[in-house]
Protein backbone atom coordinates (compact mmCIF):
# COMPACT_ATOMS: atom_id res chain seq x y z
CA UNK A 1 0.00 0.00 0.00
CA UNK A 2 1.34 3.45 -0.95
CA UNK A 3 2.11 5.88 1.83
CA UNK A 4 0.20 9.19 1.64
CA UNK A 5 2.42 12.21 1.15
CA UNK A 6 1.37 15.60 2.50
CA UNK A 7 1.59 18.54 0.11
CA UNK A 8 4.56 20.83 0.76
CA UNK A 9 4.06 23.76 3.11
CA UNK A 10 4.38 27.33 1.90
CA UNK A 11 7.98 28.47 2.12
CA UNK A 12 9.28 31.12 4.51
CA UNK A 13 9.03 34.47 2.71
CA UNK A 14 5.96 33.45 0.68
CA UNK A 15 2.99 35.81 0.51
CA UNK A 16 -0.24 34.02 1.34
CA UNK A 17 -3.90 34.93 1.74
CA UNK A 18 -5.95 33.82 4.76
CA UNK A 19 -9.34 32.29 3.89
CA UNK A 20 -11.63 34.17 6.29
CA UNK A 21 -14.41 31.58 5.95
CA UNK A 22 -12.08 28.93 7.38
CA UNK A 23 -10.80 30.94 10.37
CA UNK A 24 -13.67 33.16 11.46
CA UNK A 25 -14.84 30.71 14.14
CA UNK A 26 -11.47 30.61 15.94
CA UNK A 27 -10.07 34.15 15.80
CA UNK A 28 -10.86 37.21 17.93
CA UNK A 29 -12.95 40.02 16.44
CA UNK A 30 -9.98 42.41 16.35
CA UNK A 31 -8.04 39.99 14.12
CA UNK A 32 -11.13 39.40 12.01
CA UNK A 33 -11.40 43.17 11.37
CA UNK A 34 -7.73 43.35 10.35
CA UNK A 35 -8.05 40.38 8.00
CA UNK A 36 -11.23 41.79 6.47
CA UNK A 37 -9.28 44.89 5.40
CA UNK A 38 -6.16 42.94 4.31
CA UNK A 39 -6.23 39.11 4.44
CA UNK A 40 -2.61 38.69 3.27
CA UNK A 41 0.52 37.88 5.21
CA UNK A 42 4.10 36.73 4.83
CA UNK A 43 5.21 33.31 6.10
CA UNK A 44 7.96 33.87 8.67
CA UNK A 45 8.12 30.43 10.26
CA UNK A 46 6.38 27.23 11.33
CA UNK A 47 4.72 26.03 14.53
CA UNK A 48 3.99 22.52 15.77
CA UNK A 49 0.39 22.25 16.91
CA UNK A 50 -0.78 20.14 19.85
CA UNK A 51 -2.51 17.76 17.43
CA UNK A 52 0.79 16.96 15.72
CA UNK A 53 0.17 19.19 12.73
CA UNK A 54 2.20 22.09 11.47
CA UNK A 55 0.97 25.67 11.46
CA UNK A 56 2.45 28.59 9.57
CA UNK A 57 3.42 31.77 11.41
CA UNK A 58 2.51 34.87 9.40
CA UNK A 59 3.49 38.51 9.70
CA UNK A 60 0.38 40.57 8.95
CA UNK A 61 -0.05 44.08 7.53
CA UNK A 62 -0.03 45.73 10.96
CA UNK A 63 3.26 43.99 11.90
CA UNK A 64 1.66 41.48 14.25
CA UNK A 65 2.28 37.75 13.98
CA UNK A 66 -0.31 34.97 14.10
CA UNK A 67 -0.33 31.33 13.10
CA UNK A 68 -2.70 29.49 10.81
CA UNK A 69 -3.11 25.97 9.49
CA UNK A 70 -1.88 25.46 5.91
CA UNK A 71 -5.40 24.53 4.73
CA UNK A 72 -6.60 27.99 5.87
CA UNK A 73 -4.24 29.70 3.39
CA UNK A 74 -3.95 30.19 -0.36
CA UNK A 75 -1.21 31.82 -2.44
CA UNK A 76 -1.60 35.62 -2.52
Amino acid sequence: MAKAVAPPLSRVGSRVKIDLDRVKDRIPSSLSKLLTSDPRGTVIGYRMTDGGGIGLVLKLSNGSTNWFFDEELTQA
